[in-house]
């Protein structure tokens, strides 16, 4: 499972979701990094070793260009079913062979629907 990092905007409900799927999900409040610049938060998770969690997609596709030595940067659209998001997230991990690097996208996928 992954070492992950969360932004300090990220919904909680769905970090604990991560945790309960058996990831190491460490938010910026937990770790005390509250009110950090983002560059300073994306430090501290290449220093720690683990994946930032955002939905600042714009932002960290940017920085990601500019630090791609950073042991990866998951980047995600906003969905209020917390569920959802969480399992695309650790179906992303999940497909990826490794995190150091990349960038990997998490779009909200419609809600399903059914036929009758």
């Amino acid at each position: 499972m992954a070492r992950l990092y969360a932004d300090e905007q990220y919904p909680l409900p769905i970090v604990e979701l991560l945790r309960a799927m058996g990831h190491d999900a460490l938010t910026v409040q937990s770790a005390g990094n509250a009110g950090l610049p983002d560059e300073e938060v994306l430090a501290f998770a290449m220093k720690e070793n683990r994946a930032f969690l955002t939905m600042n997609r714009r932002y960290f596709r940017r920085l990601h260009g500019l630090q791609s030595d950073q042991a990866g940067i998951i980047v995600c659209t906003q969905d209020q079913d917390w569920e959802r998001q969480a399992q695309m997230v650790n179906e992303a991990i999940d497909t990826a062979e490794t995190l150091a690097g990349q960038l990997i996208r998490v779009y909200k996928s419609p809600p399903s629907t059914s036929s009758s």
